[in-house]
């Protein structure tokens, strides 16, 4: 017993230190964009989800946990290194190195790092470095595990995708659409009803309008907001959650998930019923309070429950199966040191679990590789000093000019005004209208916009706003966009800015934009915050033809304007040569992981042909029924020795012992026709036995396919072998020949 104790221990020991190697890279190089994300997801009510995610991660974790224990030890490195022989047919069957696993994590890992650092070169960084974080997460556990581990965790790690922020002009077009179906079906219920409503729009937004019994109107304005988009975007992970733990099929899942959306609708509308109702009863005052009350997570979680009720009743599945008492074993023995049943294939103890010198190394390469990361760590966006000593709460007069803006060469600079009502409807904490006024009066004025809130998400790029959420609502654009294209203005610390040109429809007049993000700390007041700047700088051209000359002339304005907030910290030039090279670097990775994948496939379809062969060469009818069991098992159910027995008693037509069974299949596991392997049973590791390949013969198309595979990945052995050839036979007959003495 206490035997069993010290090495469970251990187990628990090797697995802790392997989790926090992981945990500090995964800080290492993600704790500034995790931070980002959090700060978008409190501050951003169509962004509060994210704070849910984490929650749902470690439930999985904990759920999955025996799974994951027992993944962990099933492949080791020694088993798979292990060569299996099938005596007096086939020879030496052909084996997968054992560092595959190893290659392919790590290839995992450098695509996720240049598509990090990538990202940090363009418009949306944040973006693109939550993207990484998934295939960095994979890659850095099949090095660390094996690929049982990465299974078991698949999707953990593919729900780590919700974290990304999504497209804002993704967000707005599809906002825009759920907005007018919800605020037209409502206005439809209502008039039905008999309530005194009429459908407009204002600002773009449709409104409904109620005349109250006092004869006093009320205007409903149904927005994104309003119209349950941000309710929407958060169900969708709740239903993508629900849909999983549904235990059904791939096919009734996926309906299980299309249910949700047009339920979490149909609840938006009743919402918007029941409020529009409550105003008229009550007044507009007790209807914003209903709007707040029956909004946000409350709907979330009712649509959640609704959906789940709905995935037993009317789709006959389970979502929380209830254990039941597995059917005794007369093999079961917990006992032994075995980790599971042979016969029934269930867990009976864990393995234990010891660093080896391949685990310690893995470790301080994983050390080595945080501690250089963190040396190169550059922040997610350019953080820069900015006007530390203003307070953004009183932000106003001329006093904040040289602060904000840089003094330009033939240009006065002033302040214009404060946008206060902008300010409320966006959410932000200032919005500020700067004019460079040219000295030259022939030349046209810079006007300078400054906005500054929490959030990226407070401060939309300005062809979302002129051209994507017009189209979403249903209107046509009143611009016309002529030119869009993204430049640096720095290039160490890269400072990347937008140029947006268009033409208003009805004017004609032709406008130049060019928008950058900063971000800087600001004097809130109370304390020094770190917050987001959004500095856009216009101007106008008298034809399209003029936009070349015109984004020429505000380019210094923005030059200087990267300058003037002092970028606190450089890049190196490892990290610059990175980034703008990256696509490449990360087409040349992918390259390489097509071809390892490819030569584990082959390697595959070696194995598959050899057992085929081997397959119709044997004697024994008890040794091919025994096959075709496994085969037929595990194309209906889980292959264990039970459910193979009961299968071959259908093949043979009669039963077979399962200590005989069960020796047959260690030799054919020893011959190489079969395999353990690890099933998930409702998160419950099951040991099964099935075939290395389907037995089956391999069509025409495929084996040609594969054989075409495997002669290109062994081109390059080829090649040197051909090569070392020529030059033996070159050396042969340059070196003069070695003359034999004749006998006397």
């Amino acid at each position: 017993m206490k035997t069993f104790q010290r090495s469970l221990t251990h187990s628990k020991l090797a697995l802790s230190i392997k989790t926090a190697a992981i945990l500090i890279i995964i800080l290492a190089i993600y704790s500034q964009d995790l931070a980002l994300v959090a700060n978008e997801a409190l501050h951003s009510e169509i962004l509060s989800y994210i704070l849910a995610i984490p929650l749902l991660f470690l439930y999985l974790i904990y759920r999955k946990r025996r799974m994951i224990r027992a993944a962990v030890s099933f492949e080791t490195p020694e088993s798979l290194k292990k060569p299996t022989y099938i005596p007096e047919i086939l020879g030496k069957r052909p084996t997968i190195p054992a560092y595959i696993p190893e290659i392919l994590g790590a290839l995992l890992c450098l695509t996720a790092f240049l598509l990090y650092w990538h990202g940090s070169y363009t418009f949306y960084p944040l973006e693109y470095h939550m993207l990484s974080l998934p295939i960095f997460l994979a890659g850095i556990i099949l090095t660390m595990f094996n690929a049982k581990t990465l299974v078991a965790l698949a999707f953990p790690i593919a729900l780590l995708i919700f974290l990304t922020p999504p497209p804002q002009d993704l967000l707005n077009a599809v906002g825009a659409a759920i907005s007018i179906i919800s605020s037209e079906s409502a206005y439809t219920i209502l008039k039905a009803i008999g309530f005194p409503v009429t459908l407009t729009a204002q600002y773009g937004n449709p409104v409904i309008m109620l005349t109250r019994p006092d004869t006093s109107p009320i205007a409903f304005t149904i927005d994104i907001a309003c119209a349950g988009f941000y309710s929407l975007s958060g169900f969708i992970v709740f239903a993508t959650f629900i849909a999983y733990l549904t235990k059904a099929r791939l096919p009734k899942k996926a309906v299980v998930f299309l249910t949700g959306i047009p339920l979490m609708l149909t609840l938006n509308i009743i919402r918007i019923v029941i409020i529009v109702v409550i105003g008229n009863q009550y007044g507009r005052e007790t209807a914003l309070q209903a709007f707040h009350l029956l909004g946000g997570w409350v709907l979330i979680l009712l649509g959640a429950f609704i959906l789940s009720i709905i995935a037993e009743k009317a789709f006959k599945t389970q979502l929380f199966q209830t254990k039941r008492k597995p059917p005794p074993c007369t093999y079961c023995n917990p006992n032994l040191k075995d980790q599971f049943c042979t016969a029934c294939g269930r867990l009976l103890n864990f393995a234990n679990i010891r660093l080896t010198k391949r685990d310690f190394s893995k470790i301080f390469t994983i050390l080595v590789s945080a501690i250089l990361i963190l040396n190169i760590q550059v922040p997610v966006f350019t953080l820069t000093e900015g006007p530390v000593e203003l307070n953004i709460k009183t932000l106003s007069g001329a006093e904040t000019v040289t602060k904000m803006l840089p003094q330009m060469s033939g240009y006065i600079v002033m302040f214009v005004y404060r946008d206060r009502t902008f300010e409320e409807m966006a959410q932000q904490d200032a919005s500020l209208i700067y004019g460079y006024s040219p000295r030259n009066t022939s030349q046209e004025t810079i006007w300078v916009v400054i906005e500054i809130a929490k959030t990226r998400v407070s401060m939309h790029p300005w062809e979302i706003c002129l051209i994507t959420w017009q189209i979403a609502q249903g209107y046509q654009p009143q611009v016309t966009k002529l030119s869009q294209r993204d430049i640096h203005l720095l290039e160490n610390p890269p400072v990347v800015a937008r140029y947006f040109a268009f033409q208003d429809l009805k004017s004609g007049t032709t406008q130049v934009v060019l928008y950058l993000y900063e971000c800087s700390f600001f004097n809130t007041g109370s304390s020094m915050e770190r917050e987001y700047a959004k500095v856009s700088f216009i101007t106008f051209a008298d034809s399209p033809e003029q936009i070349p000359a015109v984004e020429a002339q505000l380019l210094p304005f923005g030059e200087a304007m990267a300058d003037h907030w002092l970028p606190i910290k450089t890049w190196s030039l490892a990290t610059l040569l990175i980034s703008q090279n990256g696509l490449t670097l990360i087409a040349i990775t992918m390259t390489l992981l097509t071809l390892v994948l490819a030569y584990h496939r082959a390697q595959n379809q070696k194995q598959r042909d050899l057992n085929f062969k081997a397959y119709n060469r044997l004697v024994a009818k008890r040794e091919k029924l025994i096959l075709d069991a496994v085969d037929k098992t595990a194309a209906e159910q889980s292959p264990t020795a039970e459910a193979i027995a009961r299968v071959y008693e259908e093949l043979a037509g009669s039963p077979i012992d399962t200590g005989l069974l069960l020796e047959e299949l260690s030799r054919a596991d020893e011959g190489g026709f079969i395999r353990k392997d690890l099933t998930n049973q409702d998160d419950e590791p099951i040991l099964t036995w099935r075939t290395w390949t389907p037995l089956s013969p391999p069509s025409k198309l495929e084996t040609l396919m594969w054989r075409l595979l495997a002669y290109l990945s062994n081109l390059p052995a080829r090649a040197i072998t051909r090569l070392r050839n020529s030059l033996r036979s070159v050396i042969d007959h340059v070196k003069p020949h070695k003359v034999r003495k004749q006998p006397s």
